[in-house]
């Protein structure tokens, strides 16, 4: 057993944070799937920006769908992201049915553009679940505060969403009780609340990343820095037991209904003097997901030490946010920063990822 199997023993499932036609058709997520314990596979636009223009594995299907006519580069996108993602699907399927839908998902992301505007969000994830056509795709929509009425609709529909770019926890508040209310639009209107599942991902180093920046501006405490980010997910997880208890989700847990997990993402470490595990080693507890990149996948096996410790050092955590705001560091504002500037990259990733697929087509055309 590596450590990575320990996790899913100690109640946390291992996603890869990776997808590609390499990893897919060459065998290598199945191996994943048997040797490290990786139970989803989560996507967004940089994912495949950076995958899509490495090496040719994708030329074949560019050119079949020139062939047919196909010319715009969103359309040709979107057929490449719809075919990783179905055969990602297809590999994990015995994990979704052996684990009653608890893992064995895939998220494909809306597309970012359409982050601030509610119905064209809904309306694309209807569109993307119904093309990719698994029972075990997940798709990702982000928490801003249209993406979340956007959320709600899309689980009263019965799709199973991963909500992405999760900083602060008062939106955590926010995506927590819109998964409510979604399930009990789902029930109230004769669907199974069983059918659908659903993640919250908190982004983890991104947050320590910003928040260490502004103490070097601000000359703040060393001792303070690369903490941010921890603390902030151990809050988290305690408002998800709060959330996920009492009355009002018994209720729902009766029907079957099943707690939207926190995933923590962004799991990589950012400053190399930080431990390159410590993302995970510290943030390892019941109902929890991690998804992983594979350089963190592949040092978690070598290196990880797992325990429960998700829920050690409460009080300093809370602490730290009073620490942080005499030494000159707003939480708020740097998890604002962070959900604006999270849509922003996701903009850019996309727009390049569509510019390297038009020099792919006129490559085609012209060879």
């Amino acid at each position: 057993m590596t450590p990575l199997h320990a996790l899913a023993a100690l109640g946390q499932s291992v996603w890869i944070d990776h997808l590609s036609r390499e990893v897919v058709q060459g065998g290598g997520l199945a191996r994943m799937v048997q040797r490290d314990a990786v139970a989803g596979v989560t996507s967004n636009p940089t994912i495949f920006e950076q995958a899509m223009a490495a090496g040719d594995a994708y030329d074949p299907q560019v050119r079949e769908l020139l062939d047919a006519g196909v010319r715009e580069a969103s359309q040709i996108f979107w057929a490449l992201a719809r075919r990783d993602v179905q055969e990602a699907c297809d590999v994990l399927v015995p994990v979704w049915e052996h684990s009653k839908g608890r893992d064995g998902w895939v998220s494909l992301e809306v597309d970012p553009g359409l982050a601030y505007d509610a119905a064209r969000t809904f309306e694309e994830a209807v569109r993307l679940r119904a093309r990719v056509d698994r029972p075990n795709v997940m798709i990702k929509i982000p928490a801003t505060e249209p993406g979340l009425i956007a959320f709600e609709d899309a689980i009263a529909a019965g799709i199973s969403v991963n909500v992405t770019l999760i900083f602060s926890l008062a939106r955590y508040v926010d995506v927590a009780e819109r998964y409510l209310r979604g399930i009990e639009r789902l029930f109230e209107a004769g669907g199974h609340p069983g059918a659908v599942a659903s993640v919250a991902s908190f982004f983890i180093s991104r947050i320590d990343t910003e928040a260490d920046r502004r103490l070097d501006t601000v000359g703040g405490p060393t001792q303070l820095r690369g903490r941010l980010g921890i603390a902030n997910a151990k809050l988290a997880y305690q408002q998800f037991k709060a959330t996920f208890d009492g009355p009002r989700w018994r209720a729902l847990a009766a029907q079957d209904a099943a707690p939207q997990r926190l995933l923590w993402a962004s799991t990589s470490t950012k400053d190399p003097a930080y431990p390159d595990t410590c993302y995970v080693d510290e943030l390892i507890g019941p109902d929890t997901v991690n998804t992983m990149p594979m350089a963190t996948l592949c040092a978690y096996r070598e290196g990880g030490r797992p325990e429960a410790r998700l829920e050690s050092g409460l009080q300093d955590a809370w602490a730290l946010v009073d620490q942080l705001a005499r030494a000159g560091v707003d939480y708020e504002d740097v998890t604002a920063t962070l959900e604006h500037d999270g849509v922003t990259r996701f903009v850019e990733s996309f727009q390049n990822l569509l510019g390297g697929i038009e020099a792919r087509i006129s490559a085609t055309v012209s060879a």
